[in-house]
């Protein structure tokens, strides 16, 4: 019989060919063994227990369960290859799957509930294993991402596989020129052209795109200031001006403290001759406008004596 140590995720009629009467399925789940994690598809406990170490592990246990269920040609793309690559997303995904099958794939379902299917070709460097599921490799899912998302939400996730250095532009580009009549292809072009790993965060990736549809100059990413005592990388910096911009997170004013070192370092920033303006995620998205009013009021003021 199957050892039930490993991790495995089969479906019901692969459990039985493997070995195990239904009644054998049955008394496993009540015990504990196995799990349900899709539509008459279970997995071990070691697999259940391993998913549990982190959102990119269950997402990849999900989507072994549904290609168990709906075919293991199906690989897994867009928000699913993303989040199984551990690549930023914007805004946050919806609780479901998403696969890719090739048109050359006959019969089978295209739907199931909890599952989005797409149908595009897979070339054989466009596909790779990641945490145990079949997956499009990181170019490929940047890419497929540009192409069917806005702007904004496909530069966060470009940024981000930049950023960890798991692709480069050279390779997003070379996705684009083997797609070259896809749907999309012409904005995912201008998504690895625009995309750049010193983007530190969501936030800055945004922000980035907002400075450029209000027309602003590309600024400089993390820009490092040093002075007598302090060392500091600044988010953005545009040298024409002076200017540095900082994103705020929540995180950044929780507490007295925190705000208190900003001041400080503000302090030491404008001693140094820099202007220093700071914008939140909700100012951001509730009036770009009035940011960009600030940034452009900075641009036109003295530098700091």
């Amino acid at each position: 019989m199957i050892s039930l140590r490993k991790m495995r995720v089969l479906g019901a009629a692969e459990w039985r060919a493997a070995g195990l009467a239904r009644a054998q399925l049955r008394s496993l789940v009540r015990s504990g063994d196995l799990v349900r994690i899709w539509p008459a598809v279970y997995a071990t406990r070691s697999a259940v227990e391993w998913s549990k170490v982190s959102a990119a592990r269950n997402h990849a246990l999900l989507v072994m369960g549904a290609t168990a269920s709906v075919g293991r040609d199906s690989v897994a793309s867009h928000q699913s290859a993303a989040l199984i690559h551990g690549l930023d997303l914007f805004p946050a995904p919806e609780d479901m799957v998403t696969v890719t099958r090739s048109p050359a794939r006959k019969g089978g379902r295209l739907k199931s509930e909890g599952i989005f299917f797409h149908t595009a070709a897979l070339p054989a460097d466009h596909v790779t294993r990641q945490l145990g599921a079949t997956v499009t490799s990181v170019p490929r899912t940047v890419i497929d991402l540009a192409r069917s998302t806005s702007f904004m939400s496909a530069v966060v996730t470009a940024d981000s596989a930049l950023r960890a250095g798991l692709t480069t532009t050279g390779a997003l580009l070379a996705v684009c020129h083997q797609c070259p009549r896809w749907p999309g292809i012409r904005q995912a072009r201008r998504v690895a052209d625009f995309a750049h790993p010193g983007a530190e965060s969501v936030l800055e990736s945004c922000a980035r795109v907002v400075f450029h549809e209000h027309g602003l100059e590309p600024p400089e990413l993390q820009f490092t200031v040093t002075g007598p005592d302090f060392r500091y990388s600044a988010d953005f910096y545009w040298a024409r001006h002076r200017l540095i911009a900082e994103a705020d997170g929540a995180i950044k004013y929780s507490d007295q403290r925190a705000a208190i070192r900003q001041l400080r370092r503000d302090q030491q920033l404008r001693d140094l001759g820099y202007k220093v303006v700071h914008f939140t995620w909700r100012e951001l998205f509730r009036d770009p406008s009035a940011v960009i009013a600030r940034i452009r009021k900075a641009f036109a003021s003295l530098t700091p004596a």
